[in-house]
């Protein structure tokens, strides 16, 4: 998976959902998705972001992307179903999504983290990716072959102090694709799976990792064989799993 090399005609006229689009690894997901031939639909809530990556795909003359501004955080169900049938009414299919957009405050023990922040960061890294792909699920039973793909991290894999909600959520987020996938099993053609991406150069890991040298780390580009291989039709069958973009369990 991690070597795999993608036909450039992968992903050709699928219509594929990336949520934290904007930058890091969802920005080189989007346009690693358009470069094998999707449409792909850019979700983030800072709109200048978005169009950033909107102007990346076009420039290259890849499929031009449609653009969606939403706040996980603050969404409800009702936000996803009117995006859903927006996606619906506007591309007419859905082939996957990447739940990629992530909430991570501060490293800090538990005793002075607040309620609120956990709220916020499980609605953003477990709600929001549950409730959106519910909402979205009756587009990719219609497919013909789909593929749901979640975030993991090393530290939802392997609990770790002073991850906090960060890390529960992740851990959460890994049971959540098991049970799913199980429920699937009788809709073949929809598959879950989550993936690590491990470190990586991106706005989260110099957040976290602040006196780490950025060149020491690959780009986001580098992973991204894995995306492609999990997110186009060569990885059937491979569902309820949970991945490591580096091949480092």
């Amino acid at each position: 998976m991690n070597s795999y090399q993608a036909p450039p005609d992968l992903l050709k006229d699928r219509v594929i959902l990336v949520t934290g689009a904007g930058q890091g690894i969802g920005q080189a997901a989007a346009l690693s998705f358009a470069a094998h031939g999707a449409t792909v639909i850019l979700l983030g809530r800072n709109e200048q972001r978005l169009n950033a990556t909107y102007d990346l795909i076009a420039d290259a003359g890849h499929p031009e992307p449609v653009l969606f501004t939403l706040d996980l955080e603050q969404a409800g169900d009702r936000d996803f179903e009117q995006m859903a049938d927006a996606i619906e009414g506007q591309l007419g299919r859905l082939d996957g999504i990447l739940h990629n957009a992530s909430r991570l405050d501060a490293l800090a023990p538990l005793a002075l983290e607040t309620l609120e922040q956990w709220l916020g960061i499980l609605r953003v890294n477990l709600v929001a990716p549950f409730a959106l792909t519910r909402a979205c699920l009756p587009l990719l039973k219609a497919a013909p072959d789909a593929s749901v793909l979640m975030t993991s991290d090393t530290h939802g894999r392997k609990p770790t102090a002073y991850w906090g909600a960060f890390g529960v959520a992740k851990w959460a987020l890994e049971a959540l694709v098991k049970t799913w996938a199980q429920e699937l099993e009788i809709t073949p053609q929809v598959r879950i799976n989550a993936l690590v991406p491990g470190p990586v150069q991106s706005p989260q890991r110099r957040k976290t990792h602040p006196a780490e040298l950025p060149h020491t780390l690959p780009r986001p580009e580098a992973i991204m064989p894995a995306y492609l291989y999990l997110m186009g039709p060569d990885s059937r069958g491979v569902s309820g799993q949970i991945l490591d973009a580096q091949g480092v369990t």
